[in-house]
């Protein structure tokens, strides 16, 4: 994949990229479920040729998040890698989009599981638990999926390692010890020195230059492709 240094590309908190969506949704009318589409999408490549596993366990909040990685999962699913699912909550519990992509992994007959089969057997673990929107401490199953990452022989995370505050880098609670991320649309700053990160990619989810703009930032090259690794 194309390198690009830190310093070529603007950083961004978490306020902004919540502007970003908003412009993204409200004023351009680009739908959440076509932005999370293009992040699966990325996700599933970097983890594909970045790791070439045989098995996947994808953990997936109820969020905008965790419907990125089921994104992945049905992109994983059909490379044909065994994929197995891991939701924090039942379907009913999910937000709409999230929801609808799980019911089109059921619908393909992918297994999810109350319990995250980690350990000898599974090749990696995508976590896609908690995004860019942290909230104190994560709780609960949510907790409980972070802290059982740890017995995983690889982890990629979407966006940030569950946990981490994308703004100043600090985990208030349990963190996700990633291997790898991909991060979306543009880098976080809290990102750029945190180890928990492991190696960064960026992946373009289609915004516009002129949002980019908008928002006091410069738009990464991915003229060069689609995901971008950082070199930080």
């Amino acid at each position: 994949m194309p390198t690009v240094t830190a310093d070529r590309l603007a950083w961004i908190t978490e306020t902004d990229m919540v502007e970003v969506d908003r412009v993204m949704i409200d004023d351009l009318n680009i739908e959440l479920i076509q932005m999370m589409e293009n992040a699966g999408r990325h996700l599933a490549r970097v983890v594909r040729e970045g790791a070439a596993p045989s098995t996947v366990v994808v953990l997936a909040g109820s969020g905008g998040n965790g419907g990125g990685g089921l994104v992945a999962a049905r992109h994983l699913a059909n490379a044909g890698i065994e994929v197995v699912v891991v939701t924090t909550r039942e379907p009913s519990g999910m937000a709409p989009i999230p929801a609808h992509q799980l019911d089109i992994l059921e619908r393909m007959g992918i297994e999810r599981r109350d319990e995250p089969p980690i350990g000898p057997g599974v090749d990696l673990v995508v976590d896609a638990v908690i995004g860019y929107s942290l909230r104190g401490a994560p709780r609960g199953r949510s907790a409980a999926l972070i802290e059982g990452t740890a017995a995983a022989a690889c982890v990629v995370s979407l966006d940030t390692p569950s946990g981490l505050d994308v703004t100043t880098g600090a985990a208030p609670g349990v963190a996700v010890a990633a291997d790898a991320t991909v991060t979306l649309a543009l880098p976080k700053i809290g990102l750029r020195h945190a180890g928990a990160v492991g190696e960064l990619y960026l992946a373009d989810i289609s915004v516009p230059p002129g949002v980019t703009a908008a928002n006091g930032a410069t738009s990464p090259p991915f003229d060069a492709g689609g995901v971008l690794r950082i070199e930080r």
